[in-house]
């Protein structure tokens, strides 16, 4: 079973309110449920966090770090359905797990030497929500949760599909002259990519007192490109420029006297997300003016959050012949012939 990829990420905004010069301090408390979920077919478990809303007499950055303040007091019943081809499916019914492991808050000292909490929310240990098994791609699910005060709370989504790969084919060519690409069919549901590529290496150092050799990593490139639609079936691509690739390498790999390195492979990763978690991520992008209200995001029913998908291939290459000559004879990185 894996450990959910991301937590959620409370939205205080969802406590605010349009300003005004007459407010009621102490109006009935509405309990607003905070879902946030982003399903994948290749995960065996899905994740959800769900908390609720909360108020109190102190500070709300304080109040966040009290687990009792954003979590329900009891398990929630909760189920995710897909629907494919007329029918749903068998609920996958969702139990409760606390991880253990979540990253603790962080404090900065500002000019002013007051203390700024990074991140507020209570850690170590955080109530997560899960399903057991895989989603089936053609269906559409819904997340349903039920409340113990007769309320509820549903979001509906598509998953994102499968996709490819289909250039390169077998191995990676960097010139020093021309640009390469990559290449993919994109998914169905897929609003945007995301592409990645990390250039594996070994390493070792004679005389270093450290008998194993070290396997590395450089990041080299990333880009970002939106889909023509979200039915599938177009070919995208991206172009790379080859000098890149070993100005890159130069500008990361630290100059090791008799340092012997040797080339393993270049791995491309390309993530789709689904319209939703992009207008999710769109609305509260940084960049926005102090002074323009910032609009909340949210396909939740009986809530607020967001109930998206998103998909991750990732293949690897070796270097092809040409280039793996190029990187051991033309560059002084210590690079060496397997």
């Amino acid at each position: 079973m894996r450990k959910p990829s991301c937590y959620f990420i409370l939205l205080i905004s969802l406590l605010t309110t349009n300003c005004s010069t007459e407010f009621e301090l102490y109006e009935d408390y509405k309990d607003t449920s905070v879902v946030y979920c982003i399903a994948d077919i290749s995960d065996d478990t899905t994740w959800v966090k769900i908390t609720r809303a909360y108020r109190g007499p102190d500070n709300i950055i304080y109040s966040a770090k009290n687990p009792d303040s954003s979590n329900y007091p009891y398990k929630l019943d909760a189920s995710l359905t897909g629907y494919k081809n007329g029918v749903n499916l068998e609920p996958l019914p969702l139990d409760t797990i606390t991880i253990h492991n979540k990253e603790i808050a962080d404090t900065v000292i500002d000019h002013n030497g007051d203390t700024i909490i990074l991140n507020p929310f209570y850690a170590p240990d955080q109530l997560m929500y899960y399903a057991v098994g895989k989603l089936d791609m053609d269906a559409v699910y819904t997340l349903n949760i039920n409340k113990a005060n007769g309320e509820n709370v549903s979001s509906t989504s598509p998953l994102v599909h499968d996709f490819s790969i289909i250039k390169p084919e077998r191995r990676i060519i960097f010139t020093q002259h021309t640009d390469g690409s990559i290449e993919w069919v994109t998914a169905r549901n897929g609003a945007r990519y995301y592409i990645s590529t990390v250039f594996n290496y070994s390493e070792y150092v004679p005389g270093s007192g450290n008998t194993d050799t070290i396997y590395k990593s450089v990041d080299w490139f990333k880009r970002t490109l939106n889909a023509k639609s979200g039915i599938g079936g177009d070919i995208m691509k991206v172009i790379y420029s080859g000098a890149e690739f070993y100005s890159r390498l130069e500008a990361e790999l630290p100059d090791i006297p008799n340092v012997e390195r040797w080339a393993e492979n270049v791995e491309i990763r390309i993530a789709s997300g689904s319209q939703v978690l992009i207008s999710y991520i769109a609305m509260n992008s940084p960049g926005a003016s102090i002074s323009e209200e910032v609009p909340i995001y949210s396909n939740v029913d009986g809530g607020i959050g967001i109930f998206a998908s998103r998909h991750t291939i990732s293949k690897k290459f070796r270097l092809s012949l040409t280039t793996e000559r190029l990187l051991v004879e033309s560059y002084d990185l210590g690079f060496k012939f397997k």
